[in-house]
């Protein structure tokens, strides 16, 4: 009797050194440490959707989840062109995660918990919604006057099972024709055919980037979604290094590089982060 408590003392000891021990053991297995040591980042992404990933003129990759890639490797080496970019197919994103073929996935990523349980979400990065393009020259100016004008309002959106339904969340009485592809999409605008487009509010401002006065926006957009990174579970050392090479571009030393690649691809000025007490406890 007298000999059980010092066993159980012994037990627990050694259960807390093994705990100790796979802490030290899985800090040292960190990606962190391991892309530090490689001497540069790898980033899983597309290819072909401008204004997120697409190949340029050059044919090198450009758009907004290249320039996020480039904050991370910047964070990590100071240099932000020490990053190598593997072309993932979409249904890619998440095994190439998992078979460590890449260190991140940066591929307008929506969060959801379904994909949560299979990797680890960094802060998002970009919030996105559905919104309008309409002629610069458009009688209709913002939402309201297209919700007074009823059915006389034709919206063109993308073909699939949710468009009408996606498209009447807005506006419940427009009427709505659906086309087999974006640029029939936007022809259908440009040709008077439709009052309006319905698609991703950033492909609405990347399309007026690109085609300065020939397109206008109302201010109302809806069904609100959200892009983040990924990485692989498990690794907090490397997740929280990801988060916080994101969160200082948002918010801290790295905000021009993030505020000038939001201008160039979505035409937006960011505000300046305020001074002061920090607006994420506001």
């Amino acid at each position: 009797m007298h000999h059980r408590p010092s066993v159980f003392k012994a037990c627990v000891f050694l259960f807390a050194a093994s705990a100790c021990l796979a802490s030290v053991v899985q800090a040292a297995d960190s990606k962190l440490d391991n892309v530090l040591k490689r001497g540069h980042l790898i980033v899983g992404t597309g290819s072909t959707n401008a204004p997120w990933h697409f190949q340029g003129a050059d044919g090198k990759l450009q758009g907004f989840d290249i320039d996020i890639g480039r904050i991370v490797a910047k964070g990590l080496f100071n240099d932000p062109s020490k990053v190598e970019f593997v072309v993932q197919s979409s249904d890619a994103r998440i095994p190439n995660l998992l078979t460590d073929k890449v260190d991140m996935s940066c591929q307008f990523i929506t969060v959801t918990a379904s994909r949560a349980q299979q990797v680890a979400f960094t802060l998002p990065y970009y919030r996105e919604g559905v919104g309008l393009l309409l002629p610069n020259n458009s009688q209709y100016k913002e939402i309201e006057d297209l919700q007074a004008a009823g059915d006389n309002v034709t919206v063109a959106v993308l073909q699939n099972v949710y468009a009408e339904e996606l498209v009447h969340q807005a506006l419940p009485k427009a009427k709505v024709d659906q086309y087999d592809s974006v640029d029939l999409m936007y022809q259908a605008v440009n040709s008077g055919r439709a009052d309006a487009a319905a698609t991703d509010q950033s492909s609405v401002k990347y399309l007026m980037v690109q085609n300065p006065g020939r397109y206008r926006s109302p201010t109302y957009a809806w069904s609100p979604q959200t892009y983040a990174c990924a990485v692989k579970r498990g690794d907090q050392d490397w997740l929280n290094f990801v988060n916080t090479a994101l969160h200082e571009a948002m918010t801290g030393v790295e905000f021009p590089t993030y505020k000038a690649s939001f201008k160039q691809w979505f035409g937006v000025d960011l505000p300046e982060p305020a001074i002061g007490f920090p607006v994420e406890f506001k």
